[in-house]
């Protein structure tokens, strides 16, 4: 038989959120986890807020929405907010009830930029790290790193010549000028972005194009493929190499470990550094674009660890691949180093979240 439409709405709904959402629905564990981080880290936000004025976004909410927003690679803080309005998961998820008013736009990415210029990303990135350790789903001896572009969200018609070079004429639109760079050559020395002056020009391979863009640094710990320090940089050739060193000095060195890397760490001031630091460089050798011998020989590459290591390196590029693809590090809409780095820390911590939820119901 036919069903029938209802042309009349209801007007009320006794339905609770709770029960809307499906008890083996893969948000409840990430959520139990979100807000076990979010409850160590009460004192923290009692001191970035003051006792006296009008009451702003709760920061758990704003979290967890931001959290949202690069889990499902929403692109825009109007898009997650739009979202938010008539998507009961989103809600649920967040700890709005069905008939809670949506703040305004303005307002969210006020608080936002405020809650991402302090310390609250890196807590929050100790604290998922720390929950990860809790459950014994870190190594604390082997680890991976690599780095990957992040493109600026600044065109390359924003390049202008630096203060003393000879001033380059466009048509004069200001929202989209036709630019003629032809028998121009640009670089980091002559050119710098009006848009975003910190990105810089670079690629990391020959014959693909050169971008504004900076360097995500990742470095991964080898039993699960968890994000144990992430960072970002200017966009340089020695750029991996210094970030490499700086997060596995913030590790420690009160055991000795291994970092598997690809062919662009075979330099033999970085795995001296490493050595120094007492942690075995598990390098892969690039013979072939070296005028000498490779920084690493047969006592490394004879060791059974070392093709472990090798093997388990690529799984770095996971991270990466699903950053860019599923999430919302592709192009993000900032600008400037602090603001790439916190979003780029932020979404490592979302990826780790994920990890661990799927880690632990695989195990439960």
């Amino acid at each position: 038989m036919r069903g029938k439409q209802q042309p009349q709405t209801e007007m009320f709904s006794y339905i609770p959120l709770e029960k809307r959402i499906r008890e083996d629905h893969p948000l409840r564990s990430m959520r139990k986890i979100v807000d076990d981080v979010l409850e160590s880290m009460n004192k923290d936000f009692d001191a970035m807020y003051s006792y006296t004025g009008r009451p702003s976004i709760p920061p758990e909410m704003l979290i967890k929405t931001l959290f949202l927003q690069v889990l499902y690679g929403i692109r825009s803080e109007f898009q997650v907010l739009e979202q938010l309005n008539y998507n009961l998961l989103y809600r649920w998820f967040v700890g709005l009830s069905p008939d809670d008013k949506i703040w305004d736009e303005t307002v969210f990415t006020k608080n936002r930029d405020r809650l991402f210029s302090g310390y609250i990303v890196e807590r929050f990135f100790d604290e998922v790290i720390k929950k990860a350790e809790d459950s014994d789903l870190m190594s604390s001896d082997h680890f991976s790193v690599d780095g990957t572009l992040v493109e600026s969200w600044a065109s390359l018609k924003s390049l202008k010549k630096k203060e003393g070079e000879e001033e380059r004429k466009d048509d004069g639109d200001p929202g989209n000028p036709s630019v003629d760079f032809k028998g121009e050559k640009r670089s980091n020395k002559t050119h710098e972005s009006t848009t975003d002056p910190e990105a810089k020009i670079y690629t990391k391979s020959k014959g693909t194009a050169a971008k504004l863009c900076y360097m995500g640094h990742a470095l991964m710990e080898n039993r699960n493929g968890l994000v144990a320090r992430a960072t970002v940089t200017e966009a340089g050739y020695y750029g991996e190499h210094d970030a490499a060193i700086e997060m596995i000095d913030d590790l420690g060195t009160r055991n000795r470990k291994t970092l598997g890397a690809d062919k662009h760490y075979d330099n033999d001031e970085f795995c001296k550094k490493l050595r120094e630091r007492n942690v075995t460089p598990h390098v892969a050798i690039n013979i072939h674009s070296r005028k000498h011998n490779s920084a690493i020989d047969g006592r490394t590459t004879n060791q059974p660890g070392y093709a472990v290591s090798i093997r388990k390196r690529k799984r770095i590029e996971e991270i990466f691949g699903w950053m860019k693809q599923y999430s919302i590090m592709r192009r993000p809409h900032f600008r400037g180093r602090k603001r790439i780095e916190s979003v780029f820390c932020f979404s490592a911590c979302v990826y780790n979240v994920l990890r661990i939820s799927n880690l632990t119901s695989s195990m439960a």
